[in-house]
């Protein structure tokens, strides 16, 4: 494994490049199921994690990581998008992970982007959270204005599983998984910040010279709304997994 350094609250691993930062992730998750066979996971969808899925997937085939008791809810789904849509979140990780691995997908929660009453269907997420017991290792990304899951700026430290607006700026972030901007859909389903905030452990994966700055406010900024990310400096066991280029003036 490779050295920890600490700015406050934050541990931060540097890797050389986005193939470490997926391998030292995969390491962390499969010790962790290691440790807990029937752990809850906390995933996360977009670019930066699929690396990250595909070490895990080679560690499954090679009986290195056994998913067979494991459970797990996703960070978030857009409003709107039925499960077989190939940008659903629920066909993401379907294709991404769990189709490949050796888990019970009755065991594995996105939420619903297409329930007849959101606000039930988000009450609900969490009380699945709940009953099962809470999230032991939780995965995020960063976008590149600090928001964590789909919490976007101005989104608070209580907030729970909810519906929200996607900002102008993820919904270019995302449009290079679409055919064009304008099939991004306008909303989203997440996890809350105090939701995500409850989790055991937490482990953030990042890449690329675009999250230096969400990266910066982030870690040495104030806890402030605009960056949502900046809430995880109140975490006690938060780990940030990024690599050389994210990483410019940060240490």
């Amino acid at each position: 494994m490779l050295e920890e350094k600490q700015i406050g609250n934050i541990k931060i691993i540097i890797c050389e490049n986005k193939q470490e930062v997926a391998k030292t992730g995969a390491e962390i998750f499969a010790k962790a199921i290691g440790n807990n066979p029937k752990i809850i996971l906390g995933l996360a969808t977009g670019g930066t994690p699929v690396g990250m899925y595909k070490e895990l997937i080679k560690m499954n085939k090679e009986a290195v990581v056994d998913f067979s008791q494991v459970s797990s809810f996703n960070l978030d789904e857009y409003v709107g998008l039925d499960i077989n849509h190939s940008q659903s979140y629920r066909y993401f990780m379907n294709d991404n992970l769990f189709n490949h691995v050796n888990i019970d997908k009755n065991n594995t929660y996105v939420p619903d982007g297409k329930p007849s009453n959101i606000q039930e269907s988000c009450l609900s997420y969490e009380g699945k959270i709940k009953a099962a017991g809470g999230i032991g290792l939780q995965l995020l990304g960063i976008g590149s204005n600090g928001h964590i899951a789909f919490n976007e700026p101005g989104s608070s430290k209580e907030t729970r599983t909810r519906e929200v607006d996607l900002t102008e700026t993820t919904i270019k972030d995302n449009a290079r998984f679409f055919e064009n901007e304008a099939e991004v859909p306008k909303k989203a389903v997440t996890m809350g910040i105090g939701t995500i905030l409850e989790a055991k452990r937490i482990v953030l994966l990042a890449t690329g010279e675009n999250k230096v700055d969400a990266l910066k406010r982030s870690i040495k900024g104030l806890q402030i709304a605009e960056v949502p990310a900046s809430f995880l400096q109140a975490h006690s066991d938060c780990l940030f997994i990024i690599d050389k280029e994210a990483s410019s003036g940060l240490l």
